[in-house]
């Protein structure tokens, strides 16, 4: 799974509350790819939760 970060993110956090394994929010989210597996579900939750839809999923 490739997940990535589109520059229309707002640093809401919304991703990193949900799985903080994988995102952490500065200016923006950042993904830490070492840790995706494993966490595809959450990641997979995280991505429908963004509200600009900055996540993407491959």
């Amino acid at each position: 799974m490739n997940v990535t970060i589109d520059d229309g993110c707002i640093a809401c956090g919304a991703c990193e509350s949900i799985c903080e394994a994988v995102f952490k929010v500065e200016d923006r989210a950042v993904v830490n790819g070492g840790a995706v597996s494993g966490n595809e579900d959450a990641v997979k939750e995280a991505a429908s939760a963004c509200p600009v839809s900055a996540i993407i999923v491959e």
